[in-house]
């Protein structure tokens, strides 16, 4: 399985942006997909995700303001960020999950300044 992030960039607090996705490979053994994030000095941490049958969580500190969506046909997830505040600045990274196997994209920054 093959993971590619974009959308990241630079947005001022209370802006939006939207995270892609984009799947490729043995995509119809992934079990769950989702967000996590990384600030510097900071351990990775779920931001959310959303599992086969479309069941979602988020991370208390996002729920409300972000929401986790996919498209089958595009093979792609999406991560549509509102509201957003410093803290949310980090280094996102799509993860998949196969069996007990975990995949994981490059990373795309987040940086939330004003």
């Amino acid at each position: 399985v093959q993971l590619v992030e974009s959308g990241g960039g630079l947005v001022q607090p209370g802006g939006s942006l939207r995270l892609s996705c984009a799947a490729s490979g043995s995509i119809r053994s992934i079990s769950a997909m989702g967000w996590y994030r990384q600030a510097p000095g900071k351990q990775r941490e779920l931001v959310a995700r959303i599992i086969s049958g479309d069941s979602t969580n988020y991370a208390d500190s996002v729920k409300g303001r972000f929401t986790i969506s996919r498209d089958n046909a595009k093979n792609t997830v999406y991560l549509q960020m509102n509201s957003l505040k410093v803290e949310d600045t980090a280094v996102y990274y799509c993860n998949a999950l196969v069996l007990i196997f975990e995949y994981w994209g490059q990373g795309t920054q987040v940086t939330v300044s004003s």
